[in-house]
């Protein structure tokens, strides 16, 4: 059964930096797409970033480029989203996903997903 483990998140300053890992367990993710979404009060979860298991591809939001990298540390079987410049709009909560698929753009959401991890900028 795959599971998928947030952790990292917390309270910031605006400008600050973050560093979210997501323990994947339960399969061999070698062919998979790992993925960053996240959810805001009151809006839709929206997707953060995407990079394959295998490595290659990134694939990251508008919003977030140049601040936010995302890395796989295969010895560790984890997946880690670097978030730098924070800014008070980032404050959601955090999940971790991961499909068979590759990333193909704005409909695609992946089948396992995370519990969440909250991430909070402060102005």
């Amino acid at each position: 059964q795959v599971q998928l483990i947030e952790s990292g998140g917390g309270l910031v300053q605006a400008g600050g930096s973050l560093r979210l890992s997501c323990a994947a367990s339960g399969r061999t993710f070698n062919s998979y797409t790992m993925a960053w979404f996240r959810q805001a009060p009151g809006k839709e979860r929206e997707f953060v970033a995407a990079i394959k298991w295998s490595g290659g591809s990134t694939y990251y939001a508008d919003s977030v480029k140049g601040r936010f990298t995302n890395s796989r540390d295969n010895g560790k079987n984890t997946v880690d989203l670097q978030m730098n410049s924070l800014k008070p709009e980032d404050t959601a909560v955090y999940h971790c996903g991961a499909d068979p698929r590759s990333y193909y753009g704005r409909s695609w959401y992946p089948r396992y997903w995370g519990q969440g991890t909250q991430v909070t900028v402060s102005s």
